[in-house]
């Protein structure tokens, strides 16, 4: 499973909040809602929260096994 657990840290400790993701960085509304409920994001919006919170990626998103995974 992919959390965004350390996302919400990462935002607590800068500057940022999400009034100014979405305001300032045109973040959507959406994108803040998935990062809440763990629901996936392109590669793309993870990149520009790493630019916005000069962050790696690391610092938003960590993978925990689940036995709710898809098996391959």
């Amino acid at each position: 499973m992919i959390s965004y657990a350390p996302f919400w840290e990462t935002l607590r400790k800068s500057k940022e909040t999400t009034y100014t993701l979405i305001y300032k960085y045109h973040i959507s509304s959406s994108t803040i809602d998935k990062l809440r409920k763990n629901k996936p994001l392109t590669t793309t919006t993870i990149n520009d929260l790493c630019y916005i919170l000069k962050c790696g990626i690391g610092d938003i998103v960590v993978y925990i096994p689940n036995d709710d995974d898809q098996r391959l």
